[in-house]
């Protein structure tokens, strides 16, 4: 799903709207797009909008789908139109439920906010190799633009090893280069930290934040 972090992190941008912007931040070298599905999102996108360009660029990058306790009609469109290669679940989702979606041959990343060390034992509950540390924020589901502490990460690999860990959270082009020396992760995910306003990304801020990230 992302590469290893032992040489430098793969970068997702999140909460994309729009199809030229997102060809611009896949040319400043973007591993992972993430689409908003969630409609109480700022950042929120239909897929029916989503639908009429996510196929141009989806052979150019990996396409993940942001969805907080998603109604399984979202969850039948997305796969059986094969609109991204992805499942992000941010919401109050089951462990039952990730693996239902997974022995539907879908990749997922469940999502887990976190504000200390007993918030991880969750992270075992869940079958899905990949998982997404985000800061503590009941009701936001993720980018309000606030960090958490990053040691928190760091205890999360040593527990579960066998885990990739995406670190999220307030990341921005200042801050992530620290956040990738400290913590090591396997890929950094960043929303409000490179926008001019919601779902609208900054460039010059999205391409400081790549390179930030690629020399953590």
């Amino acid at each position: 799903m992302f590469p290893d972090s032992a040489i430098s992190p793969a970068v997702k941008i999140c909460g994309l709207t729009q199809e030229q912007q997102a060809r611009d931040i896949i040319a400043l070298g973007a591993d992972a797009l993430g689409i908003n599905f969630w409609p109480k999102s700022k950042r929120y996108l239909p897929v029916e909008q989503a639908a009429t360009w996510l196929p141009a660029v989806k052979d150019l990058t990996t396409l993940v789908a942001v969805m907080v306790n998603p109604e399984p009609a979202l969850l039948d469109t997305l796969l059986k139109e094969n609109l991204v290669h992805i499942l992000q679940l941010h919401g109050d989702e089951s462990p039952a439920e990730v693996q239902f979606l997974m022995d539907a041959g879908a990749q997922v990343i469940k999502a887990l906010q976190v504000r200390d060390e007993h918030s991880l034992d969750q992270i075992g509950d869940y079958a899905c190799e990949t998982i997404l540390l985000d800061a503590y924020n009941p009701g936001l589901y993720g980018g309000a633009g606030e960090t958490f502490p990053w040691e928190l990460a760091v205890l999360a690999q040593q527990r579960f090893p066998q885990k990739k860990i995406i670190l999220s959270g307030g990341l921005t082009p200042g801050n992530v280069h620290e956040a990738v020396r400290r913590t090591h992760p396997v890929a950094v995910d960043v929303a409000s930290g490179v926008e001019s306003f919601p779902g609208i990304k900054d460039l010059v801020l999205v391409e400081e934040f790549i390179l930030q990230a690629k020399q953590g």
